[in-house]
């Protein structure tokens, strides 16, 4: 493929992929969310990690196999559109756009938080315009610059992490908590219930969310097989740290009996284990984290928007779809993110945070119902056992988990999540005047030429 000034330039590697999928997933969540999971589990978070990483891994096998045949930044909207209607695909997409767009102004709003805490006298108004700037110059700039801030923000808070841990293996051999490293307290004990555990892996399942926007940068990739790695790496490495984490976590707070707030308990756990000096650090990293988040979200919702804006029709699609001749990157959907973030001034964490869930679900949903149809309708490939575990079973059970999700979604979340929803309906009438045409879906021309050898018409 060559490159030109309106395309987005290929400049991610693998490990920088997996950088920006760990920033987006925000490690340091485990600690913040402790004593709410802690509180509906009794006290078993790391097993509540270990149920929601098993139903994460499902779908991200279905994302893997579906971006190696559908290498465009559009992700489930592109996957749905391609193989089953593009109208169908729009409507995945604009659910889909809920969660990925809610997630900067999340952010925006946390550090607005932050920042009221250490100076209230300031209005606030000045550090949400302030940060969502800052945020948006990055993405603005150069893709391959934010990918390079994104990864030393994250390693600078899984350095912390890893701290956090030592510091709770010794307050452990000297007896504090569970007074044992490895003990199967954590995992399950006297007065653990499944239901209570579900709950839990609904909460945390969320904090999973970034391996699916990894699938955004598929199209600035240095190589068609650098975006499936990078999805399952960065769920097994995010995984793998929000297991740990929790593990040490709950093994130094069997209970929280000591915590004066159980809404965000990071503060009182930095403290309890390391002194007033680790939580000022651990602090820090929290906010590392926040900033790391922004710039993965903010880069993936804009490619999303670009895509959508790129198979549309008209002045807004066109302006979109408009690529930086000297950056290469979308520039107006990035400016377009960074405008829906000053929205951080007025609105609250628990309003937003509600209506964040419901378009993540969509889309999970769909991408394991697409390799379903991809590969079982349109390729045929059930001749042999294998075939049938991978393209049937596997997906299948994505959707059987995400289903078990869909049951525990609270319901302020599925009213605004519909909501929404029909709002992208009426806007889908409106630009299919009336369902009589299609929206037009358009990758880049080499993969779109290679997809219709492989894959044959649309069902």
């Amino acid at each position: 493929m060559s490159q030109n000034s309106s395309t987005l330039k290929r400049s991610l590697g693998l490990w920088a992929i997996v950088g920006l999928g760990l920033g987006y997933m925000t490690p340091t969540t485990v600690f913040d969310t402790f004593g709410i999971v802690s509180g509906e589990t009794n006290g078993v978070v790391p097993l509540a990690y270990l149920v929601a990483l098993v139903a994460m891994v499902f779908t991200a096998i279905s994302y893997g196999r579906m971006t190696r045949f559908f290498p465009s930044a559009g992700s489930a909207y592109t996957y749905t559109s391609e193989t089953m209607h593009p109208n169908v695909g729009f409507l995945v997409g604009w659910a889909s756009l809920l969660d990925y767009l809610l997630l900067p102004l999340v952010n925006a709003v946390i550090v607005r938080i932050y920042m009221e805490s250490f100076f209230p006298d300031v209005p606030s108004w000045i550090w949400v315009v302030a940060y969502v700037v800052i945020i948006t110059a990055m993405n603005l700039w150069s893709m391959n610059s934010t990918s390079k801030i994104n990864g030393i923000l994250v390693v600078f808070e899984i350095v912390l992490i890893g701290a956090f841990v030592v510091l709770a293996w010794n307050a452990l051999a000297h007896g504090t908590g569970t007074g044992a490293v490895f003990s199967s307290a954590p995992l399950f004990h006297g007065g653990v219930d499944a239901s209570a555990v579900i709950s839990g892996a609904t909460v945390v399942c969320f904090s999973f969310i970034g391996f699916d926007a990894i699938t955004m940068y598929t199209e600035e990739a240095k190589d068609a097989t650098t975006v499936p790695k990078a999805i399952v790496l960065a769920l097994l490495i995010g995984g793998t740290i929000f297991f740990i984490a929790a593990w040490f976590g709950q093994s130094v707070f069997p209970t929280l009996d000591g915590f004066d707030n159980t809404d965000d308990t990071l503060p009182e756990m930095a403290l309890k284990v390391g002194g007033e000096l680790f939580k000022v650090l651990f602090t820090s990293a929290a906010f590392a984290a926040t900033v790391a988040s922004s710039l993965a979200s903010h880069a993936s919702v804009s490619r999303m928007i670009y895509v959508m804006g790129r198979n549309g029709r008209g002045p807004v699609s066109r302006f979109f779809s408009f690529v930086h001749p000297r950056f290469r990157t979308p520039s107006f959907a990035v400016l377009f993110v960074g405008a829906v973030s000053l929205l951080a001034i007025p609105f609250t964490l628990e309003f937003i945070s509600s209506m964040i869930n419901f378009g993540a679900l969509i889309a999970f949903t769909f991408v394991n119902l697409t390799v379903v149809v991809f590969f079982v309708l349109r390729k045929k490939e059930i001749r042999t056992p294998k075939e049938i575990l991978v393209n049937i079973v596997l997906p299948v059970v994505g959707m059987v988990l995400t289903g078990v999700l869909w049951a525990n979604l609270q319901m302020d979340a599925l009213m605004y999540g519909a909501i929404w929803l029909g709002i992208g309906a009426v806007c889908l009438l409106v630009i299919t005047r009336g369902f009589r045409r299609t929206v037009n879906v358009s990758m880049n021309e080499e993969d779109a030429v290679e997809l219709e050898h492989l894959a044959g018409p649309r069902v």
